[in-house]
């Protein structure tokens, strides 16, 4: 565990790694810690919601380093659940089309895992934050309109089976910023034949950060004031207006 930086560093300019558990958004998280730190904050990438793990926060004057850990390459923990498909790639909708999975050889996925690893064009989710037309893709989605999403480069750099246990294929995965993994699950699912989709996933990575080094936003707190009493908000000192300049005579 690296140093945890306290709030009076945060107030200056800090980075915190946040574990975000299941059932959390990004803005659930973020918002969680700006209420005990008061100082300005910002992520560096979203998780869904069904997902946990890393989310790097920026306080201060380090709130300007965002867009450059935006870009850094991300790993990822999870399962694919073959033997069906989702409307969102995940389990946030219904599974439908089930397919038996009992053919399915390790070898099979191996040789799908192979075409889905190196420098691929993929679909991005229609239940995803893609602007298609001004709108975000989810909403068209939700709302039951049609959605034709192009395909867009993405690098795998690694794609590891880690365990099989039908229908269940666990992974791990490390790849570029933009990369949907839940398309991965459905793209896995699709060369086999049979559907998947995502079933559990977590980000451990992102560039040298790891999940290792984060803590969840409850833990956070308790590190920040173990004895439970918040400090009160400080309210910000406005500077006085500066003179105006005598007019010359």
């Amino acid at each position: 565990m690296k140093h945890l930086p306290m709030p009076a560093e945060l107030m200056v300019g800090g980075v915190i790694l946040v574990d975000k558990p299941y059932n959390w958004t990004s803005f659930d998280a973020v918002n969680s810690i700006k209420r005990i730190m008061y100082a300005k904050i910002g992520h560096c990438g979203t998780l869904d919601p069904l997902a946990s793990g890393l989310l790097i926060c920026c306080t201060g004057k380090f709130t300007k380093k965002i867009s450059e850990y935006q870009k850094l390459p991300k790993e990822y923990t999870g399962v694919v659940r073959l033997g069906a498909t989702t409307a969102s790639y995940d389990r946030e909708t219904k599974p439908e089309g089930f397919k038996p999975t009992e053919h399915i050889t390790p070898e099979m996925i191996a040789e799908a895992v192979d075409k889905l690893t190196g420098e691929i064009m993929q679909v991005p989710p229609i239940h995803s934050a893609i602007k298609k037309d001004g709108e975000r893709a989810y909403d068209l989605a939700r709302a039951g309109k049609e959605i034709v999403l192009q395909p867009r480069p993405v690098t795998i750099h690694e794609f590891e089976i880690t365990k099989i246990e039908m229908p269940e294929v666990h992974f791990r995965i490390a790849c570029s910023t933009g990369t949907y993994i839940r398309s991965i699950a459905n793209d896995l699912g699709a060369l086999l034949g049979c559907g998947g989709y995502l079933q559990e996933l977590r980000r451990t990575k992102i560039g040298d950060f790891s999940v290792e080094d984060a803590i969840t936003p409850e833990q956070w707190k308790h590190h920040w004031y173990p004895d439970g009493v918040l400090p009160p908000k400080q309210k910000k000192q406005r500077q006085p207006k500066p003179k105006p300049k005598p007019k010359p005579e």
